[in-house]
């Protein structure tokens, strides 16, 4: 059996109708192409799913509607992130009820926690709950580093499993990987880096381009567990276009004007996110032709 939070788990995007309200037939439509798919695990109202702009109700809509599409198939592992610690907490106590399978937890933004500071935010949120935690560590959008340090100190508590590291930094997820229990689990956070990240120790990927690619993601993160790094190069050498362009602009805007161009979803933000460049939706269209994606997602 699969331990829970290995493999891939798709970032799910929060599809929104043209009036901004949540698509909650689309939200559960897109958990059951994830799961046909092949993919491990789903985690809603991250990054990737607008989690800024979704109120406390809509997170828990979201995270109610991705857990009955699961029905048990695929552990859920909701976002519960913020810089007050009070909130997060009382967040997840909320997840926790409606079903999630565990929490992933982002670092404090903005008000730029110490060391300390992050140790005592994540252990006063582990002691409120039972609920798997998986730390989140993305230096480029919060603007604090969570150390090796800090991460090693956080796996001695009991229900903190697994960090998922989207710092770039090989050397420190390395350091991460050499020195917790050998039950905790590090996640890249970087779909680039999903195969180097297996190949010292890693357990999968938390994932964007999952979003668009199910399969061809899981493929890879099984490739790798199979000791095959070979195919799993070659495999995300070939997704390699699409993984580039999500990014080439702000995430999650050019994931969904992909699946828009799909047919998955209707094309709709809230502020302050707001589509692509048209310039920039004409390199994404280009690389789901070259990819043979179009067709492919509106047969699905």
């Amino acid at each position: 059996m699969r331990t829970p939070f290995t493999g891939v788990g798709t970032a799910l995007i929060t599809p929104f109708t043209k009036d901004g309200s949540l698509d909650e037939p689309a939200v559960k439509r897109l958990a059951k192409r994830q799961i046909d798919g092949g993919v491990h695990f789903l985690s809603p109202c991250g990054t990737t799913g607008e989690a800024p702009t979704l109120t406390h109700r809509d997170k828990l809509r979201v995270v109610e509607l991705v857990v009955e599409e699961a029905n048990g198939r695929v552990p859920v592992l909701a976002g519960a992130g913020g810089y007050d610690t009070k909130e997060v907490m009382e967040l997840a106590r909320d997840l926790e009820r409606v079903g999630a399978s565990g929490i992933l937890s982002v670092t404090p933004y903005y008000n730029k926690p110490t060391q300390e500071g992050l140790f005592q935010h994540y252990k006063a949120i582990a002691e409120s709950m039972p609920l798997p935690i998986v730390l989140y560590n993305v230096p480029g959008r919060t603007s604090v580093n969570m150390s090796v340090e800090t991460v090693l100190r956080l796996s001695e508590l009991r229900n903190i499993v697994a960090v998922k590291e989207a710092s770039a930094n090989v050397v420190q997820m390395t350091e991460i990987v050499a020195g917790a229990r050998e039950d905790f689990m590090l996640l890249s956070g970087d779909d680039p880096l999903t195969v180097p990240v297996m190949a010292i120790g890693g357990r999968g990927v938390i994932s964007v381009a999952s979003n668009e690619a199910p399969s061809e993601m899981a493929q890879i993160v099984e490739l790798c567990e199979k000791g095959d790094f070979a195919a799993a190069r070659k495999l995300q050498a070939w997704l390699l276009p699409l993984i580039q362009v999500n990014f080439i602009e702000t995430n999650p805007g050019p994931c969904k004007a992909a699946m828009a161009a799909m047919g998955l979803i209707e094309e709709t933000y809230r502020l302050p996110m707001v589509a692509p460049s048209p310039a920039n939706k004409e390199k994404i269209v280009r690389v789901l032709q070259q990819l043979k994606m179009l067709g492919a997602a509106a047969r699905a």
